[in-house]
């Protein structure tokens, strides 16, 4: 039994790390990971809120998730719930209490909220234990709620949460809350800087760049996973790339309305002007000053090059002005980049951008049905992607398709 000087300075360490994660659902995944670890919980959820609103965001169920497939994850559909007393979730985001129920299938007549039991009978899951308190900023505004389901004693059996052990998950949650204030005002800059792109280019939207780079986030877990690279390794670099494949187009901003605009295929000469994104947005990362910086370099400069040597730009040299300190860029078309010497990132993103492609209407073309575009995907395997991508790709498709889901067109 750890004492409570020991489990403060686990707090402190875990709100240092958690401090650490940039991207919004990387985080929440982080924070609803290691609340159930505390509280040894099976179960739990995160509501984020939007105005009078909770966007139901992110959930695990380990009793759920041991009946998967070895690498597989749970699906699960987004919803929203008003912010009122009906609800557990909208009852704490609505007074800001700690809710703490023994067994939910019992509620006392006193409590104004009841328990939705639908996704206990769909899964045949039996929720019991609750434990629910809100993400409150230093003004005590209330950022979401997070809920934590069925506790369990050392032995398997499903528990009341312990009250002394609020405080502690409380403590988390304010260090959680600033670290999410956080990663949404970093999504937000980013989300502003791409809405030069869609201002420019109508495709660019902030649905299409959101589900790029959940795309790619899962994409490379399931890589790396298969290449044996660390827990820890995989989770920073997810969190990495998660937001820069979201600029992958950003020098869009840079081409010609003309172009961008045009509501049919390019023709060859326009295709050879749109080429030049590529290192147009890389220029913007081409002093690096961090990791992010060069993820977001190779990933504009490269997510158009193909596997087998027929992409595009090709090998690019940055060379700085010393007089402006602008970058000057001379493209050599002669020396094609191929195979493993395209950045891991750009090659799972390059896989992330054509799927959502083939997946979305343009102007030129209907959406793609599913068998269609994973036909194309598999049929461009070791020809535009890089083959190890492509089977990380198909290992989580069930997952991508609810990415889909998640952030659909307007």
């Amino acid at each position: 039994m750890l004492s409570e000087k020991e489990i403060l300075a686990n707090l402190i360490n875990l709100g240092q790390a958690i401090t650490q994660i940039k991207d919004v659902d990387i985080l929440l995944e982080r924070i609803l990971t290691e609340s159930r670890r505390f509280v040894n919980a099976d179960a739990g959820s995160i509501y984020i809120k939007t105005n009078d609103t909770l966007l139901f965001s992110y959930a695990q169920n380990a009793t759920l998730q041991a009946k998967l497939p070895q690498g597989k994850k749970l699906i699960y559909s987004s919803f929203s719930i008003p912010v009122n007393n009906k609800s557990i979730a909208g009852y704490v985001a609505n007074t800001g209490k700690t809710v703490n129920i023994a067994d939910v299938y019992c509620l006392p007549d006193t409590v104004p909220f009841s328990f939705d039991k639908q996704f206990d009978e769909v899964t045949k899951y039996r929720s019991k234990s609750i434990l629910a308190f809100p993400f409150k900023n230093p003004e005590n505004e209330i950022l979401g709620v997070l809920q934590l389901i069925n506790a369990k004693s050392h032995d398997g059996s499903i528990v009341p949460f312990h009250e002394e052990d609020e405080p502690f998950i409380m403590h988390f949650a304010n260090t959680a809350a600033i670290a999410l204030e956080r990663a949404q005002m970093t999504r937000a800059i980013i989300l502003r800087m791409l809405r030069m792109a869609e201002m420019r280019d109508p495709k660019e939207t902030g649905a299409h760049v959101n589900r790029v780079g959940a795309f790619s986030s899962e994409i490379y877990q399931a890589w790396a996973t298969k290449k044996g690279v660390s827990g820890e390794e995989i989770d920073k670099t997810r969190d990495l790339l998660r937001m820069a494949a979201m600029l992958h187009d950003v020098g869009k901003v840079a081409i010609s309305d003309v172009i961008l605009k045009k509501p049919a295929r390019l023709d060859i000469d326009e295709f050879e002007i749109m080429k030049e994104h590529t290192f147009l947005g890389a220029k913007l990362f081409a002093d690096p000053r961090s990791d992010f910086d060069e993820a977001a370099f190779h990933i504009a400069l490269e997510h158009h090059e193909r596997w087998d040597g027929n992409g595009y730009p090709g090998n690019v040299v940055f060379d700085k002005d010393a007089s402006t300190n602008e970058f000057l860029v001379t493209v050599q078309n002669e020396h094609k980049k191929s195979g493993a010497g395209i950045h891991i990132f750009a090659r799972i993103v390059a896989v992330a951008d054509v799927y959502d492609a083939l997946c979305s209407r343009r102007c030129y073309k209907e959406a793609w049905d599913d068998d269609h575009v994973f036909k194309n995907m598999k049929e461009e395997s070791g020809k535009h992607f890089d083959p190890d991508v492509i089977d990380a790709f198909f290992e989580v498709s069930d997952v991508l398709n609810n990415i889909r889901r998640q952030f659909p067109d307007e």
